[in-house]
Order: structure tokens, then C-alpha cells, then sequence
């Protein structure tokens, strides 16, 4: 009910406030200084498509969920690159993916992306930050017209979460291509294949493109292709450890057997481990901790770009074989 005053308390993004009965959740975003075309709106754990925000008036006690919009960008009519790659009937000539976390800042952000010649960088869908209207956004520094934003999953740990984020991404940019994750555990953040599994499931039969992170293992990675993962995206070791690929029998084995583009995300901390992952037969890399976190993540972008360019041409190439004793390398005939 609303207070004697005509006024309604409310619950946006985790704050409390005290709004005028019978306002729009078009005006409410207004008021908070938003564009309503520009936002996703979450009202009682329900997407309220933008379309309604005008029509559908805030009630005393709702609690309300607004995130930024972040938008996204198709690249597949300017592709022609011989070498270019595909997912969910968009193709791309980069094969190295960035993450947009741990960096300083946004501007050192967007330089690193630059340096990797990235055109997909992973985004997290977070609360709009409704005390500080002025706050930076990621969107004034890399530009989803530009770069195809692909909204994740990460700290989630139920897939009841993840499709909920998942679907405030959709409403927030119209996306159908997402990064999904599930964790288990925060110590080591291994993905939970059982919920992993389900939220695979349920968001594809909704439309979604979803590209799976999952441990690396080819029959969970089989599993997840059976119910619409159009990628899969083994760990080479626990996010953000550094550690390189840990396992590259599984992971060869799960290039063998996909049908759908398999990239490592996850472990990989210099350029020669990107390079490993390319030569083993990975479509691509995702990677954020090794670049944010390095001396220099400008440069290291720049060497991570190297390493994914030189792995995928050494796999094209085709390696020699491996030989127990040695082999001259000059001919031995005519030798004085």
C-alpha cells in the first residue's frame, strides 16, 4: 500500500527508496538519470520486456533489478580472411577472445584489446550503478559496434542464476551468442557439469546460443554438444592460475571429436601456452588473468595475438613427425 505521503518504498539494485505511486519503470530509470532504451529491467525476478517499461508501474515493496546495457556487434558480412572461423553462423577473423576484468582501468582495457586484435571480448552483466550516475562504463571505451560483446555467467553457481543473468543480457542487447559458466567451488572455480549440463539445455530450447565452459573431459564435452552448446570451451587449468595446459591429450581428444568450435578458456598464462592450444587444433583462446595481470598487458596482448597467430599456422602447416634417434639435416651423399 502506498504511504499517506503518495509514495511507494522500493528496492532498486540492492537500495532502498521511496518513489511516487503509480511510476512508470520507464520513468523510475529516467529519474535515476538512465535511458530506458538502454537498460535491462528486472522487476520480482521477472524480465520486464523494454517494450512495457512505460506501461508497467512499480508497487510497494518490489524489488527491482536494473543492468547496463552493453550491446553487442555482428562482424560476419565484413569477414573474408581465408582463415576465419565461425560459431552460431557468425565468423570472425581473430581467434584469440579477451576478458575485460582485473585491467586498471577501461582506457588500459581497450588498449589491450587493440593490441590482441580482438573481435569478441567477454562481458560481465552487472547492476547499473545507480548512486554514482557518473560512473565510467565499459561501452565509452570499447565499442560494441566495433566489438562483439559476449556477455558471461561468471560467479555463478547455480544454473538458476546463470539463466537469469543470461536472460537480463538478452533483454539488455538483444544477445543469443553467450559465454556460459557454472562454477562448483570458489576455491578452484571448476565448472559444475551437472547444472552446466541443465542450463545448456534449458537456454538453447530458449533461443540462446550458448558457448560452454566445462572441464576437459570429451564425453562431458559431448554431452554439452547433444543439447546445443554451439562451443565448447575447455579449461587448460583453474581460471586464473597461469599454469598453462595441464592436459593436452583431453583436450586434443575433445577436437577430435567436436563438431562445433572448441576454444581453451581458462589456465593459459604466456603466449607459447596460446600457442600450445592452437597447435593441438582449438578454434581459439579466451583468455583475461594473463593479459590484465602481466608487467605490461599491452604488450602482452600483443605477444598473446603472436602466439594465437603462430599456433594456428604451425597446426595448419602440419608438425613433423617424432623420431626416436636423430636425422641429419644435410644430405650425406657427396660428403668428403
Amino acid at each position: 500500500m502506498p504511504h499517506t505521503d503518495g509514495t511507494v518504498t522500493i528496492t532498486v539494485n540492492g537500495e532502498h527508496k521511496r518513489v511516487a505511486a503509480g511510476l512508470s519503470l520507464a520513468d523510475l530509470a529516467s529519474q535515476l538519470g538512465l535511458v530506458p532504451e538502454k537498460v535491462a529491467v528486472e522487476r520480482n525476478l521477472e524480465v520486464v520486456p523494454r517494450s512495457t517499461l512505460a506501461q508497467v508501474q512499480v508497487e510497494d515493496g518490489d524489488e527491482i533489478e536494473i543492468v547496463h546495457f552493453v550491446g553487442g556487434g555482428d562482424h560476419a558480412a565484413a569477414v573474408t580472411a581465408d582463415d576465419s572461423w565461425e560459431v552460431a553462423g557468425q565468423r570472425f577473423r581473430s581467434r584469440l577472445i579477451v576478458g575485460t576484468g582485473k585491467y586498471k582501468d577501461f582506457a588500459q582495457n581497450a588498449a589491450a584489446v587493440e593490441a590482441a586484435g580482438a573481435e569478441i571480448v567477454t562481458v560481465a552483466v552487472r547492476r547499473v550503478n545507480v548512486s554514482d550516475r557518473n560512473a565510467p562504463m565499459l561501452t565509452d571505451y570499447i565499442d560494441p559496434k566495433k566489438i562483439t560483446y559476449l556477455p558471461n555467467t561468471a560467479g555463478c553457481f547455480t544454473a538458476e542464476d546463470a539463466i537469469r543473468t543470461l536472460r537480463l543480457a538478452r533483454e539488455a542487447g538483444g544477445w543469443d551468442l553467450v559465454k556460459l559458466e557454472v562454477l562448483g567451488e570458489a576455491r578452484t572455480l571448476y565448472p559444475d557439469m551437472v547444472e552446466t549440463l541443465r542450463a545448456t539445455e534449458i537456454l538453447a530450447k530458449e533461443g540462446f546460443k550458448p558457448m560452454v565452459y566445462c572441464v576437459d573431459d570429451p564425453i562431458a564435452a559431448k554431452r554439452l554438444e547433444d543439447v546445443g552448446a554451439v562451443a565448447i570451451m575447455p579449461l587448460g587449468a583453474p581460471i586464473g592460475s597461469g599454469l598453462g595446459i595441464q592436459n593436452k591429450v583431453t583436450i586434443r581428444l575433445i577436437v577430435e571429436g567436436a563438431k562445433v568450435p572448441v576454444l581453451v578458456d581458462a589456465g593459459v598464462g604466456t603466449a607459447s601456452e596460446a600457442a600450445v592450444a592452437m597447435e593441438l587444433g582449438c578454434d581459439g583462446v579466451l583468455m583475461n588473468t594473463a593479459i590484465a595481470e602481466a608487467k605490461d598487458p599491452v604488450m602482452m596482448a600483443q605477444a598473446m595475438k603472436a602466439g594465437v597467430e603462430a599456433g594456428r599456422l604451425a597446426y595448419r602447416a602440419g608438425r613433423m613427425g617424432q623420431r626416436r634417434y636423430a636425422d641429419p639435416s644435410s644430405p650425406l651423399a657427396g660428403l668428403i
